[in-house]
């Protein structure tokens, strides 16, 4: 079997660092999984094997690799997987984030998202490592619950999911977003741009531009506060 190696975005394969990111793992994408290693001082082996081995997965220990590739001392567990390429529903609603950089950003926000049932995520390029297990740990595994999709441009992505309305959040957006007065819409792609940039002029076009009220003594939000703020908002606002 290959020898795994510190993660490289080249690398055809990426890893779960921990126990719970790797079930999500087993439990999501269960086809990509090439192996699971179980370090010889983890205390809960026979759970993750008898899950392994329902799922035909091999298990292998080999303690020198936990030092080799986690910068954690408390990981016992890790996930070995082959990068798969998802693509979004149609008839759902989605995220689309434009260039995101950040791979912490990222994470929370694929977390985010499956926790308040958006399960469709758009990425514009250029963008993040999706697979970097840094980007992995931060999504808490939430990524192998959600359907991500790459596109090289946001007209790419609108030529293929058309029926979304769309709204893009902008700090000079024409609508301001409150509770009382959230669009209210069947399907709907919410669009946020890169973290230091946000989105260009361009986007105030794309469909209804929003803007999320704030203090005069902040100059923007993060992006993955706005993302919470704007997903939770369309999904309870009581359709």
């Amino acid at each position: 079997m290959e020898a795994i190696k510190p993660y490289k975005k080249g690398a055809e394969y990426s890893y779960t660092l921990g126990a719970f990111p790797t079930y999500e793992l087993i439990t999501g994408k269960k086809k990509a999984v090439r192996s699971v290693y179980v370090h010889s001082q983890y205390t809960d082996k026979e759970s993750i094997i008898n899950t392994c081995k329902a799922h035909n997965i091999p298990v292998l220990t080999d303690d020198k690799l936990f030092t080799r590739i986690s910068d954690k001392e408390n990981c016992y567990v890790i996930g070995v997987f082959d990068k798969y390429e998802d693509i979004l529903e149609e008839d759902t609603s989605h995220i689309v984030l434009v260039n995101p950089s950040n791979m912490g950003n990222l994470g929370t926000i694929l977390r985010t998202s499956l926790g308040v049932g958006i399960k469709d995520i758009a990425l514009i390029t250029p963008c993040a490592d999706l697979f970097n297990p840094k980007v992995i740990r931060a999504s808490m595994g939430a990524l192998f619950r959600l359907r991500v999709q790459m596109f090289d441009s946001f007209e790419e992505y609108r030529s293929k999911y058309k029926k979304q309305e769309v709204f893009t959040f902008m700090l000079n957006g024409e609508k301001t977003l409150e509770i009382q007065n959230c669009p209210r819409t069947d399907l709907f792609s919410l669009v946020f741009g890169n973290e230091a940039t946000g989105l260009d002029d361009s986007y105030l076009l794309a469909g209804t531009s929003v803007c999320i009220p704030q203090s005069p003594e902040v100059d923007s939000l993060n992006i993955t506060i706005a993302v919470g703020i704007g997903a939770f908002l369309f999904t309870h606002n009581g359709r």
